[in-house]
C-alpha cells in the first residue's frame, strides 16, 4: 500500500472505533513512533510483512492458534 492509501485506511478505521482503549494505544503507538526513528521503522516493516502474509493466506484460525499456544506453554 502506498503512504496515502495507509493513512486513508487508518482514518476510517479510527473514525469507526469505538473503543477507547484500543484509540489510546494507537495515539501511544504513533507518538513513541514519531520519537524512535529506528522503533517506526521496525513497527512499519512489522505491519507491512504482516499483511503480506494476510494476502498469501499465511494465517491462524483461532483454534489453531490456540493450539500453538498451549503447546508452547506446556513446554
Amino acid at each position: 500500500m502506498r503512504e496515502t492509501a495507509i493513512k486513508q485506511e487508518l482514518r476510517r478505521l479510527i473514525e469507526k472505533e469505538n473503543d477507547l482503549h484500543l484509540l489510546e494505544a494507537i495515539k501511544t503507538l504513533l507518538v513513541k513512533s514519531s520519537l524512535d526513528p529506528v522503533l517506526k521503522e521496525k513497527l512499519t516493516t512489522r505491519a507491512l510483512k504482516a499483511e503480506e502474509d494476510i494476502q498469501a493466506g499465511r494465517v491462524y484460525s483461532r483454534k489453531e492458534l490456540e493450539k500453538k499456544l498451549d503447546s508452547k506453554l506446556s513446554q
